[in-house]
């Protein structure tokens, strides 16, 4: 068995060797972020994870891409700059708070017009999606609807789709069994269900607070 700690001097390293290991664009809204809602900007996706968001988004060659739970839009950022010409990002959000935020980092970056928002309860709003299928799907919402949005959107996936499901580690409190908030007891449940899965295959990655990647058999 071999793993490596992901330390600071690890993680700063990860860092430097992506490509590109600079990104104004994200770099100025994570700041913003911090500046305007504080302590709630580490709900955003780190850079490690936009890198891979962008990658997913790349090697599906996707058209359409839904996000559930938008934030102050980094995670779409990513995903929409590497969406093709013509393509289009769906996300679902609880609440509009965020989205001026969101927006400011979309236009900065040119790909507001990639993006539309839907404002109000995912597990209501997802049976509105177009017909069209889905080609990456990126999950970061509430805890508890997690198997619910992965269970609405599986079948609706291309031959080549994919869903990312962020924050499936959860800071460790996953492992045991000593915390019993809903969102970590819902999460454990949804990380054995999906591993008991015969219709899908899934692997977890140990990337920012884990994230688990799931297709189709």
């Amino acid at each position: 068995m071999r793993w490596l700690e992901m330390n600071d001097a690890m993680f700063e390293y990860v860092q430097r060797h992506a490509n590109p290991a600079h990104d104004p664009v994200s770099e100025r809204l994570a700041a913003t972020t911090r500046e305007r809602f504080g302590d709630l900007a580490g709900m955003n996706v780190g850079p490690d994870q936009g890198h891979l968001l962008a990658m997913l988004t790349a090697i599906s060659g996707a058209t359409l891409a839904v996000e559930i739970g938008t934030f102050t839009g980094m995670s779409a950022l990513w995903i929409a700059r590497a969406l093709p010409d013509g393509g289009r990002l769906i996300c679902f959000d609880i609440t509009d708070r965020y989205l001026a935020t969101a927006r400011e980092a979309w236009e900065a970056a040119g790909v507001a017009a990639k993006i539309e928002v839907r404002i109000g309860p995912a597990a209501e709003l997802l049976a509105d999606l177009p017909a069209q299928p889905i080609d990456l799907a990126f999950v970061d919402a509430d805890k508890t609807g997690y198997q619910h949005y992965v269970d609405t959107v599986l079948p609706r996936l291309s031959d080549r789709g994919v869903i990312a499901v962020d924050n499936v580690l959860w800071d460790g409190h996953v492992v045991t069994d000593a915390d019993q908030d809903p969102s970590t007891v819902a999460l454990r449940a949804f990380n054995d269900h999906i591993a008991s899965r015969d219709d899908v295959d899934a692997v977890m990655l140990p990337i920012g607070d884990g994230v688990t990647l799931i297709r189709r058999r």
